[in-house]
């Protein structure tokens, strides 16, 4: 066949089949190789660190993310409930936190880097139920001096804003409150690493 009777058509499909199997090719290849800079799930369950946005946490909401298997809250508490956290020690079990349910470079009282932040495992001390986030003050069925917190309806643990256990209930122990530092000017936040931790 000579250069005059060369089959444009054919040649046009050749070559847009070519680039299409190329691209598809390409893409195929770069997926697994993306996806390999993220932690896996073996990573994850072994405790790579969880990163969570909080500059759209409204104020009064609670927001979990799961951490080495277990459910993580993060609750952006408003000035009333850190005013609620003062004035109720002598109705918790450990009220400065003294017992080890926390890194030392947190604050007993509000068990907080930041005040704003509480940051703590969401898993009752008794037998590990997850208790439920009831915020609002004298909420119904948990009586007038109710001061907002999370009460496990499975044995009636109750904890405060702070995940500080209240007296005279089965859970032995404050919440934990997990490793955690802010980052990106305190908009994110990475549970599972210190502050002291390299970035």
């Amino acid at each position: 066949m000579s250069n005059g009777d060369v089959n444009h058509g054919r040649r046009r499909f050749l070559v847009g089949a070519t680039t299409v199997v190329g691209g598809v090719g390409a893409v195929g290849a770069a997926v697994p190789f993306v996806s390999s800079w993220w932690p896996s799930a073996k990573a994850e369950a072994a405790g790579a660190p969880r990163r969570l946005n909080i500059s759209k946490i409204d104020v009064g909401q609670r927001v979990t993310v799961e951490w080495r298997g277990k459910p993580v809250w993060v609750v952006r508490r408003s000035q009333e409930m850190l005013d609620n956290l003062d004035g109720i020690s002598d109705r918790l079990e450990d009220p400065e936190s003294e017992e080890p349910q926390q890194p030392t470079y947190i604050d007993g009282h509000h068990r907080s880097l930041k005040p704003e932040f509480l940051v703590v495992v969401g898993i009752c001390t008794h037998l590990g139920c997850s208790p439920s986030f009831r915020p609002t003050e004298g909420a119904e069925g948990l009586g007038n001096e109710w001061p907002g917190g999370f009460f496990c309806a499975c044995h009636g643990s109750k904890f405060d804003l702070a995940g500080r256990v209240f007296t005279g209930v089965p859970a032995p122990t404050n919440l934990v409150v997990p490793p955690h530092r802010f980052e990106d000017d305190g908009q994110t936040i990475a549970i599972g690493v210190d502050p002291e931790d390299a970035a």
